[in-house]
C-alpha cells in the first residue's frame, strides 16, 4: 500500500516538494507506481518522495515536469529543496555565493566546492555518515550552477599544491577530478593557478578563505573551522583578506604552469594502473 502520510506543506521546501508531487500526480489520475513508470523510476522511490523521506534531485524534478506537463514547477522548486539540505550555518553563505560577481578562493586541503566532480564531493562528503550522503551531494551539484548560467561570476581559484597530492577517493576519482581542473580554464570565467610546494611560507598558511564581490552586497571574506563557518563584511577583515590573496595570486603558478603540473600530477599519480588501488569508490 502506498503511504498516504499527511504532510504539512508550510513544514520545509521538502515538505512542499511532497505535497505538490502528491497533489498533481493525483490530479494526472496517476498511482505512484504509474507515474515511475513514465519517469524511469520506482514507485516507492516517488512514495519517499511524496512523504518528504527522500530528496528529489534536479533530474527527478526534471522529469516529472515532463511527465506531469507542470511548466517547470518543480524545476524551479528543487533548488530551493537542496539548498535547504545544506547545513544551516552554510546556507547563508551559498545564498552570497550565488549572487556574487566574483569569487576569489584559497583552498589548502581540497577542491573548491564549485569545482568538484561527483565522486570527489561523494568521497569528501562521506567522510562522516551524519545524513543522506545522496542529498548531501545534490545539494553541492546544486551548487555549481551558478557556473554554468548566462553570465556566470568571474572565480579565481588558488590551490595549494597538497590539494593536488591528497588522494580523495580512488585513484580514478582524483584523475577525473584533475582532468576537470584541465577543463575549466578554457571558458575564461574560471581559472586556477596552484601554489606549488617550492613556495614555503606564504599568506595562505592560516588556512582556506573565500572572498566574495557582488554589484548589489557589501564584499564579504568568508571562513570555516571545523563547527562552522564565519562570513563578515568588516573592512579590515576584508582588506586583510584581500591583502593575502594578492600575495597567494603573485606567489603562485601561472594559469598555463598549473595546467601543466596538474596535467603532469594527474598522469604520475593518478595514471591507469592494474590492481585493487584503481577502483573507484561507490
Amino acid at each position: 500500500m502506498p503511504n498516504i502520510r499527511e504532510l504539512d506543506p508550510s513544514a520545509s521546501p521538502l515538505d512542499y516538494f511532497g505535497s505538490e508531487l502528491r497533489r498533481q500526480r493525483e490530479a494526472a489520475g496517476l498511482r505512484q507506481g504509474q507515474l515511475g513508470d513514465v519517469i524511469f523510476c520506482t514507485g516507492s522511490l516517488i512514495g519517499q518522495i511524496e512523504t518528504a523521506h527522500k530528496v528529489p534531485t534536479r533530474d527527478f524534478a526534471e522529469r516529472v515536469d515532463a511527465a506531469l506537463m507542470t511548466d517547470g514547477a518543480f524545476s524551479r522548486l528543487v533548488g530551493l529543496v537542496l539548498r535547504s539540505q545544506l547545513p544551516s550555518w552554510f546556507q547563508q553563505y551559498a545564498e552570497m555565493e550565488a549572487k556574487a560577481t566574483y569569487i576569489s578562493t584559497y583552498q589548502a586541503q581540497l577542491v573548491y566546492g564549485l569545482l568538484q566532480t561527483e565522486e570527489y564531493a561523494r568521497a569528501v562528503l562521506g567522510v562522516r555518515d551524519d545524513g543522506d550522503l545522496d542529498a548531501k551531494v545534490a545539494a553541492r551539484l546544486e551548487r555549481q550552477r551558478i557556473l554554468a548560467r548566462d553570465e556566470p561570476p568571474v572565480a579565481w581559484v588558488v590551490l595549494d599544491e597538497a590539494v593536488l597530492h591528497r588522494r580523495i577517493g580512488s585513484r580514478e576519482v582524483m584523475r577525473n577530478q584533475l582532468a576537470r581542473l584541465l577543463e575549466l580554464p578554457r571558458d575564461g570565467w574560471t581559472q586556477v593557478q596552484v601554489l606549488p610546494f617550492e613556495v614555503g611560507q606564504h599568506h595562505g598558511l592560516p588556512g582556506s578563505f573565500t572572498i566574495l564581490r557582488s554589484d548589489d552586497d557589501p564584499d564579504l571574506v568568508y571562513t570555516e573551522d571545523f563547527v562552522q563557518g564565519h562570513m563578515t563584511a568588516n573592512p579590515a577583515k576584508l582588506k586583510e583578506g584581500f591583502l593575502r590573496y594578492d600575495h597567494l595570486k603573485a606567489a603562485a603558478l601561472s594559469v598555463e604552469a598549473s595546467a601543466k603540473l596538474i596535467a603532469r600530477l594527474m598522469e604520475e599519480r593518478y595514471g591507469h594502473q592494474s590492481g585493487p588501488d584503481s577502483r573507484a569508490v561507490a
